[in-house]
Parts: C-alpha cells; sequence; structure tokens
C-alpha cells in the first residue's frame, strides 16, 4: 500500500511539473510515508524523519501515512516537519503540498514521458492503490483505525490506469489495498469483478495481487487463475496455527478452513505459491498453542513467511489481553520459526528446479565476463538469477531453472529461446 500511495504521488508531482530526486539530500521537498504497523515501525518512520532533517536541513517536509494519522500532535511536533498531511486526505497531498507550502512548479517537466516516474528509477513492478480502509478490527491490529473506513477506488480508472502505465513500459501491475478482499464493498462491486475487467480490458502481461485475507476467497475467485497473466501467488495472512488464538486474534478463519485453501491453489496450479504472515507470542500463547503453529507451517510448505513477534499497539483491545508472553520467549520462538521457514522455502525452491517459465528483468543488470547477470522472479514469486549475453532491458524472458544458490534460497536459471 505504501509503495502503491509513493508512485501515485511520483506520478502527479511529475504531472505538476516537479522533478524527482534520487537523493533525499538533494530534494527542495521530501514526502515521508510513515508506518505504525508495529512499535517498531513507528520508530524506524522517526527516526527516518529525524535523519532527512540533519541530512537535508533547507528541504521542505511532509509527512503523511498512519503514524502521522494516529498521533498527529506528536508527530507534527517532530523536527522540520512542515506539513502533515492524514491519511484521509493522501489522495490530494499533492495538491495540498503545493498550495500550503507555496511550492513552485515547473510546466516544461509535465510535459516529459510518464515512463520516467518508475523505469528511469529501475522499479519494473507498479504497485496499484485499488482500495483502502478495513471493516474488520482484528485484535493486533492498529491499521485500521488509521486507514479508516473502506473506500475503493471505481473500476474504470484503475484499469486506465494499468493500460497507462502499460503503454509507458510497465509490463507487471500488483492490485494492493489494505482490504483488498472487501474491494467493492461500497461500489456494490467485489475483487472478483475488478480482476475480471482488468483481465478483460487491458494487455499488460504480468497480474499479481496483494495480500487477502483467507476468508475474503469464494470459490469462483479461483477460476480466474486459468488465464495465465494473473500469476500463481498469493498472500494469505494466517497469524497463528491454532484455532484458540485465531479466536483471540478476531480472526474470521479457522485453521481447518485454511487448509483447504492451501489445497485448493493447488489444485488450480501444482506451483501455487502461498506466502503468509505469522505473530509469535501473542498474548496467552501457551507451549502447546506454538507446537500446534509449527506444525501448521511444516505442513503447508509456505514459500516465505513474515515473522512478527507480538508488539502491543495502544488502542487495540490486544494490547490489554491477560498473559503477556516473555520477551526471552517470544525471542526463542521467532528463531525456531525462522529456522523452520527457511527449511520450508529451500525444499519449495528444490521442488521448481527444471521448470520453464518466464521471468521479468527486474533491477539493473550486473555486468560481467559472460555478459549480464539479471533476476526476477518467476511466475508463482520465486526469486531467480541467470547471465544473458545482451542487457534485456525491462524485458520478459524466457528461462529453465538448474539449480539453487550456495545459500539455497534463490533458484538459478538459464536462458532458453
Amino acid at each position: 500500500m505504501n509503495e502503491a500511495e509513493l508512485e501515485s504521488w511520483a506520478r502527479d508531482f511529475r504531472a505538476s511539473g516537479f522533478q524527482l530526486s534520487n537523493d533525499p539530500a538533494d530534494a527542495d521537498l521530501v514526502v515521508i510515508n510513515t508506518c505504525a504497523v508495529t512499535r517498531e515501525a513507528v520508530k524506524k518512520s522517526r527516526k527516518l524523519m529525524r535523519r532527512t532533517h540533519r541530512d537535508n536541513p533547507t528541504a521542505k517536509l511532509v509527512m503523511s501515512g498512519c503514524y502521522a494519522s494516529l498521533d498527529p500532535q506528536q508527530a507534527a511536533a517532530e523536527l522540520g516537519v512542515d506539513l502533515l498531511v492524514p491519511n484521509n486526505r493522501k489522495a490530494d497531498l499533492v495538491e495540498i503540498a503545493t498550495r500550503e507550502l507555496r511550492l513552485p512548479t515547473m510546466p516544461a517537466m509535465a510535459m516529459e514521458p510518464a515512463q520516467q516516474t518508475l523505469l528511469s528509477r529501475n522499479r519494473q513492478r507498479a504497485f496499484i492503490k485499488v482500495q483502502d480502509g478495513c471493516r474488520y478490527r482484528c485484535t493486533y491490529c492498529i491499521v485500521t483505525l488509521a486507514r479508516g473506513a473502506e473506500q475503493s477506488r471505481d473500476t474504470q480508472s484503475i484499469v486506465n490506469e494499468i493500460n497507462q502505465l502499460h503503454q509507458d513500459g510497465i509490463q507487471e501491475v500488483v492490485l494492493a489495498g489494505v482490504h483488498l478482499g472487501g474491494y467493492g464493498s461500497d461500489l456494490n462491486s467485489s475483487l472478483y469483478q475488478l480482476v475480471s475487467s482488468v483481465l478483460e480490458q487491458t494487455q499488460v502481461p504480468r497480474i499479481r495481487l496483494g495480500s487477502l485475507e483467507p476468508w475474503d476467497l469464494p470459490d469462483r475467485f479461483w477460476q480466474l487463475f486459468e488465464n495465465e497473466r494473473l500469476l500463481p501467488h498469493l498472500h494469505l495472512p494466517l497469524q497463528s496455527g491454532a484455532d484458540s488464538v485465531l479466536k483471540r486474534m478476531s480472526r474470521r478463519c479457522n485453521t481447518v478452513e485454511y487448509a483447504k485453501l492451501l489445497e485448493r491453489a493447488r489444485e488450480v496450479h501444482p506451483q501455487f505459491n502461498i506466502t503468509t504472515d505469522i505473530i509469535v507470542g501473542f498474548p496467552g500463547e501457551t507451549e502447546d498453542e506454538w507446537r500446534q503453529t509449527r506444525e501448521l507451517v511444516e505442513r503447508a510448505g509456505f514459500g516465505h513467511v513474515h515473522i512478527f513477534a507480538f508488539s502491543p499497539r495502544q488502542g487495540t483491545k490486544a494490547a490489554s489481553l491477560p498473559n503477556p508472553v516473555p520477551r526471552e520467549i517470544k525471542r526463542r520462538r521467532s528463531e525456531e520459526l525462522h529456522q523452520l521457514v527457511a527449511r520450508s522455502r529451500s525444499q519449495v525452491l528444490q521442488n521448481f528446479v527444471g521448470h520453464e517459465c518466464a521471468v521479468l528483468v527486474e533491477g539493473i543488470p550486473e555486468k560481467n565476463p559472460h555478459g549480464y547477470r539479471c533476476s526476477g522472479y518467476t511466475p508463482n514469486y520465486l526469486r531467480v538469477s541467470f547471465n544473458m549475453e545482451h542487457n534485456p532491458g525491462n524485458d520478459i524472458v524466457w528461462i529453465r531453472t538448474s539449480d539453487l544458490n550456495e545459500n539455497g534460497d534463490q533458484l538459478i536459471g538459464e536462458t532458453i529461446s
């Protein structure tokens, strides 16, 4: 979501006549999109603001995002902040900043190709914000308070944005939202209808979906993956492998239902990659509940797991739950899970050795004696590196995976005609 918002602001700034800087220290204006999903995220956001002001004290500093919206008085008092734009005004950030800070614009810059926004910064994947806000209240989550009620963009504006990005050279888009599966709840529509429209009305070669809640996937949704442009990877947050913990979290999916989703995904595509989130040390988590989580992760065959040690957030129900888990136990469980996930990921990668697939070359290919070392992601979102004789630029190339790297955490491939 933050990536999608940053890209949208970048396009809007360019359209208004501003030039993007590759170095914050050289900028006249710096926009920071803060996060508050954990206390550590707040700490990093504050640290970034202080460092930005130290490195470039003359720049105008605009702050937005969840930390700015949850605690605007404290955020506004941060050293060097010239303008605070809350989440509910994010869509107008460029207009507000230009007006409130009396920023001069250069109309000639607005005439340059829009593709400079992403591709000139070596970004080949575009994030498309399709909705904001969430109707649910998981007990640990502060983001729903910061983001507010659900608001969906109309389908045609999303289609138009994707078509423009594709025209500018973008080959892959990711549909993103705070509650992506809730898209259309305020428009008499649905995520199924949105993805169907994107598949029908755009020609962008590769389409991915952002994080989806497990309970938001009706059975007919899987039919969409019959179109190979919708890539076989989903991030489905689990949070715990114990139903008793999920109940305390106010999650709306149990472990049996989640396991059925994994089965359904692999019926659609044998190499369908599922990634997830796990919260370690939720209040009251017993050793038996932790064992259930480990066992589920071991069975599931996740391609990757984002591991979070529980951090109480003021304003959430979970912050006041009894029986907090001691820090040393959370640390031990996190280490156990990291080791388990590393083995699972290595196995998923090993199972994909010998496959042929299309890969979008990302980043800057590295020159070497054999030509160029390139990297990208397989359709099911596994990292792969390979050599090419020439610099492919923003191309989609066919490769055959042949091995894993020394660390066992990335595929190695070779190009095929």
